[in-house]
């Protein structure tokens, strides 16, 4: 379980330095759920928080952030990463979700938030859907302070599940779905799939 960092006991308007928190993982792992936990946290503390989502995240609502089990937050909706830094004004947290489909452009946007003194909460798929790295996130974890990685449960033999199985034979990218188009599966179980599909099984 990720702790928010103690800085020492300071206030944390007086803190100068920010910093990138960066949480992944596959599908129904709940990366959204915790970026919204951290957020909400946040916002408890009285602390100014601003969130992002790309305008091609359309799911389960087009101006909210929305996790599976339908947790929600209001967030604001950018077309490219660039926008994010001329939206996010004077706040101190400042909360993306589904980084996988931004460019990386987002790299850079997150480096300079944090160097501005702000705290930056980043959630994405860390592999896609053939099981290799995902667009911006290796580098955003490069670059992180600090970086949670979340596990699903595998819908085939109930092991930790890192990976995002496909269920239709679709071949592009980025495509979105829930549980009508993916699973969450262990090593052993997405791997078996592949080869199944491979030989046409």
């Amino acid at each position: 379980m990720f702790v928010e960092p103690q800085m020492g006991g300071l206030p944390y308007e007086n803190i100068q330095a920010g910093w990138i928190e960066v949480i992944c993982g596959c599908m129904f792992s709940g990366k959204t759920e915790e970026l919204i936990r951290r957020l909400n946290r946040a916002i408890i503390a009285q602390q100014h928080v601003e969130i992002f989502k790309p305008s091609l995240d359309t799911r389960y609502h087009t101006e909210e952030v929305v996790s599976h089990n339908k947790t929600r937050i209001a967030s604001t909706v950018v077309d490219r990463a660039e926008d994010i830094l001329a939206k996010s004004g004077n706040c101190k947290v400042i909360g993306i979700d589904e980084a996988q489909f931004f460019d990386d452009k987002i790299v850079e946007v997150c480096n300079s938030l944090a160097n501005q003194g702000k705290r930056v909460i980043i959630a994405g798929l860390d592999m896609d859907y053939e099981g290799l790295p995902f667009g911006p996130m290796p580098a955003l974890v490069a670059i992180a302070e600090y970086v949670t990685k979340v596990h699903a449960i595998c819908t085939v033999c109930g092991a930790p599940a890192s990976f995002s199985y496909r269920l239709s034979q679709e071949k592009e990218k980025m495509m979105l779905g829930a549980n009508e188009q993916y699973e969450a599966r262990c090593r052993l179980h997405f791997n078996k799939g592949m080869q199944a599909r491979l030989h046409g099984k």
